[in-house]
């Protein structure tokens, strides 16, 4: 058996390439959208991808099922309970995919979305009656369970999903053997859980005694437990779990239609008709100079589930990226369908030299710079866009409190003739909100370059809430 788990940190996402070298097929299971190192890899070990599984329809990502059935025929598989415009092999509790000496065995485990599923991967050469490890999708993570509460758009209360998980964990994946290795389909930074750990793999036995979800306790406790301080999720969580489901233009079509260098006028011309421009570079190049008006979501952070977070769906995208990173900019928003890109400033910063009334620039002020100020006659109002967990264990006295995801609709309780300070945890998050403050009108905005991180690390004073 040749088995290998690849991780996408951006969007904290594990897929996996389960293979049997004999018979030189593979089946992949959760695949990203962008599937070249699937198929590079079976290349490499001689493998043909013949099965593409999914343990559930993804809010968080777009998965590349529809990719690696139009590039190498592979077979799509679903949970019995799904419904989806393609094509699809149900799988049912018991359900077998198997190849040479490797058996794939379908467990249905409601509760993260009704029709999710685990899989157990047999190696028949090794052990024919036990597993060699279960791939839990998002039912079990690593020190957590799958969130049951994002799937009310679409008619499911999280009281109702949340005993169907309940059902799951005990009846069916805490009934195998604990040598069991637990492979989940994220890690710590998915917003589809909320105390996920940086550990990609486990143990069923050491999760029966770690994972604070598994511990006993009655339904009703649980289903308190797990929907109790989740995360909010994006807007864009329904939009992908639907378009998972459907017939779609795959990512290579989609590329073909966005890669378009387009001249600076174009992309002016496009602004001005409401076209939102993304600035993909890191904070402190975008800080120095960028095109007056543009929202900067640098490709060093979560910028996937930022850029859904903070862009909509409704007005193109044109892209402003680092010379050569504007392919890389747009796959990763097809990561999470956001298909609407329209093209990219061609050659980037330089087609401004010409046009320096267009070029705005951001202040990203040294902490102990940035405390003198508020200790001076006429103080900027300092605003904290982390979330508001991270506000609760520590936070610079004074400040007001707006999540990053809440800006937007907040602009108002922000007076435009003062001053503004905006900070997060290192200087990323407060980047995206100064972009988005001064597009909304606020002249003067400036951030505290890295964030309560410097400011500690500058033995500057933060308050702690009371326990």
């Amino acid at each position: 058996m040749i088995f290998r788990q690849f991780y996408l940190p951006c969007l904290a996402h594990a897929s996996y390439l389960i293979g049997d070298e004999a018979t030189g097929t593979a089946a992949v299971v959760d695949p990203q959208r962008d599937t070249d190192q699937y198929i590079a890899f079976a290349a490499e070990h001689a493998l043909q991808i013949k099965h593409v599984i999914l343990t559930h329809l993804h809010a968080d990502f777009v998965a590349g099922h529809l990719e690696l059935r139009d590039r190498v025929g592979a077979t799509i598989y679903l949970g019995a309970a799904a419904k989806a415009g393609y094509a699809f092999t149900r799988l049912r509790d018991g359900s077998l995919v198997e190849f040479g000496r490797i058996r794939l065995k379908a467990l249905e485990t409601p509760g993260h979305t009704p029709e999710s599923i685990s899989i157990l991967v047999y190696d028949l050469n090794a052990k024919e009656t036990q597993p060699h490890a279960v791939l839990t999708g998002d039912t079990l993570f690593i020190g957590d369970v799958g969130r049951p509460d994002l799937r009310a758009a679409l008619g499911w209360s999280a009281t109702e999903l949340g005993r169907l998980l309940f059902d799951s964990l005990h009846t069916k994946l805490l009934a195998l053997p604990d040598a069991s290795l637990v492979y989940p389909a994220h890690g710590a930074g998915s917003l589809c859980g909320k105390a996920i750990s940086k550990e990609t793999v486990s143990t069923l036995g050491e999760q029966r005694r770690l994972n604070y979800a598994l511990q006993p306790m009655s339904k009703e406790a649980f289903i308190q437990v797990v929907t109790a301080d989740q995360p909010e999720a994006p807007p864009y969580f329904t939009y992908d779990a639907v378009l998972n489901s459907e017939e779609r233009a795959t990512l290579d079509e989609a590329l073909a239609r966005e890669m378009n260098p387009l001249t600076l006028d174009a992309v002016l011309a496009l602004k001005a008709n409401g076209a939102q421009i993304l600035d993909t570079r890191d904070p402190d190049e975008f800080g120095a100079a960028h095109l007056a008006g543009s929202t900067n979501i640098g490709l060093g952070g979560q910028y996937a589930t930022w850029a859904g977070t903070m862009l909509d769906r409704k007005h193109p995208i044109v892209i402003i990226a680092a010379p050569g990173r504007e392919p890389e900019s747009a796959v990763r928003l097809g990561r999470i369908g956001f298909d609407h890109v329209a093209g990219y400033l061609q050659n980037g910063l330089h087609s401004l030299e010409s046009r320096p009334e267009l070029i705005a620039k951001t202040e990203r002020l040294s902490a102990p710079f940035a405390a003198e100020l508020l200790s001076s006659n006429q103080p900027p109002l300092v605003v904290d866009v982390r979330a508001p967990r991270e506000r609760e264990q520590k936070h610079i006295s004074g400040s007001l409190s707006i999540p990053l995801n809440r800006l937007a609709e907040n602009l108002e309780r922000l007076p435009k003739y003062r001053s503004l300070l905006v900070y997060c945890a290192g200087g990323y998050r407060s980047s995206i909100a100064a972009s988005l403050l001064r597009g909304s009108g606020f002249d003067s905005v400036s951030e505290i370059a890295g964030g309560i991180a410097a400011w500690e690390a500058a033995r500057l004073p933060v308050r702690h809430t009371e326990p």
